[in-house]
């Protein structure tokens, strides 16, 4: 149940600027996102903290607004269109977003597996961009897609730009929880698996967010060599072993995070 409004804000957020408002209207779609089904007046009403006027008053004003649309049959309310717009606009207006497209065109050209981009977002890493391979799970084509950063490979290379007491700020945050039978959720385990991408200029994972998949990417820099986005190429454990993958395809992902980053 989301009760705290200010939870989840950036740090340095100051709450006496906050409009209440506004961040119950976000925690409504941030609460049926987290769902992934539609959600009842009385369950929005739940999970934001407030009694069900309120809840009725918030959902339809974003229903008329085009953010959340009735279910079939009138039976709660889930994510509307219109959210589609703002991951388009946010996407045109990221230069990086738009950087990298032809860099991660000819690199998926080369390596005729699946090419993702990720920003960093402190514990946790988005896609923004996926150019899909021959084949693929439903999830892992889908843009906007919020995963840990401290069992996939991006989230890895990014976390060792970042000095030790960050890495344990992020590890302290993160929710270290088992999303396949694989995942490594051993905090040692984990910073010794940061340094050695610390040391590789790139991180490699397997089955830790997928089962049957391997996936390694290289970290892209911002100007004071902070992690901005990494690179990803992703393949499959029946078609790769891991040293043949390493050797395949680190150099092109390397390469390519470099070009982004100068």
């Amino acid at each position: 149940m989301i009760t705290d409004e200010i939870a989840g804000m950036p740090h340095g957020a100051n709450p006496q600027l906050l409009l209440q408002t506004v961040v119950r209207a976000m925690r409504v779609q941030e609460a049926i996102g987290a769902q992934g089904r539609p959600l009842s007046l009385a369950e929005i009403a739940a999970e934001i903290g407030v009694d069900r006027s309120a809840a009725q008053r918030i959902a339809h004003t974003l229903e008329a607004l085009g953010y959340l649309e009735r279910a079939p049959g009138g039976n709660g309310f889930g994510p509307g269109r219109k959210a589609l717009d703002r991951c388009f606009d946010y996407l045109r207006a990221n230069p990086l977003v738009e950087r990298s497209t032809p860099v991660l065109i000819e690199l998926r050209k080369e390596t005729r597996e699946r090419v993702d981009l990720s920003l960093f977002d402190g514990p946790s890493i988005i896609y923004a961009v996926r150019m899909q391979s021959k084949r693929e799970t439903f999830f892992a084509t889908l843009i906007g897609n919020r995963m840990p950063a401290f069992n996939t490979s991006g989230g890895r290379a990014m976390l060792s730009l970042l000095d030790d007491d960050e890495v344990e700020s992020v590890l302290a945050g993160s929710s270290l929880l088992q999303y396949t039978p694989r995942t490594i959720i051993d905090p040692a385990i984990i910073r010794e698996k940061i340094e050695q991408a610390r040391h590789d200029g790139y991180a490699l994972v397997q089955e830790e967010a997928l089962m049957g998949e391997i996936v390694l990417a290289a970290a892209i820099r911002a100007p004071a060599g902070r992690p901005l986005a990494a690179v990803h190429i992703a393949g499959s454990l029946s078609e790769w072993s891991e040293a043949d993958f390493r050797n395949r395809f680190a150099p092109l992902a390397m390469e390519a995070a470099a070009t982004l980053s100068r």
